[in-house]
C-alpha cells in the first residue's frame, strides 16, 4: 500500500525520484499514465494488470467506456527505476500534468500520483474546505 506525500524536483531530462518508501516491494518497473484531476497515475505491474482486466470488461458499445479506456491506455508508458531510484517521464505526460520542476508524489493506496506542486497545493486547499461534505457523501460506503 502506498501512502504519504513527498516533494521532489524533476530534472532537465524529465527524471523524478520515486521515494524509497514506495520502491520497497513494488518492483523496478511501473506503468505511468494520465490520471484524473490533471495528475499522473503510477501503477505497479500487478496493479496495472488488475486494472486492465477490469477495464476490458467495459462494454465497447458505450461511448463513455471507449473514451475512458482510450484516454487511459493511450497515455500509458512503462518506466523502469534507474540506479538512483528515478523514472523518466515523457514530454506528453509532463505537459498533461503541467509538470515542470517542483512536484509532489502522493501515495494513494494502490497507486502513486505525481502532481505539479502548485496544482497539488491548490487541490489541497480546495478539498480541505469541503472535506466534511465529501466525507458525508461517502457514508453509504460504511467508512
Amino acid at each position: 500500500m502506498f501512502m504519504g506525500e513527498y516533494r521532489h524536483s524533476i530534472d532537465e531530462k524529465g527524471r523524478v525520484i520515486i521515494p524509497a518508501k514506495f520502491r520497497g516491494d513494488a518492483g523496478k518497473t511501473f506503468i505511468v499514465t494520465r490520471g484524473l484531476d490533471e495528475c499522473l497515475f503510477l501503477y505497479t505491474l500487478t496493479e496495472w494488470k488488475s486494472l486492465e482486466e477490469k477495464l476490458l470488461t467495459l462494454p465497447l458499445t458505450k461511448k463513455d467506456a471507449r473514451a475512458f479506456t482510450r484516454f487511459f491506455f493511450s497515455g500509458a508508458n512503462d518506466c523502469t527505476l534507474d540506479k538512483q531510484g528515478r523514472i523518466n517521464l515523457s514530454d506528453s505526460l509532463m505537459k498533461y500534468a503541467s509538470l515542470e520542476k517542483d512536484c509532489v508524489i502522493v501515495g494513494v493506496s494502490n497507486r502513486i500520483e505525481i502532481w505539479s506542486a502548485s496544482k497539488w497545493d491548490n487541490y489541497l486547499e480546495l478539498s480541505e474546505q469541503s472535506f466534511s461534505d465529501i466525507a458525508e457523501n461517502l457514508t453509504d460506503f460504511d467508512l
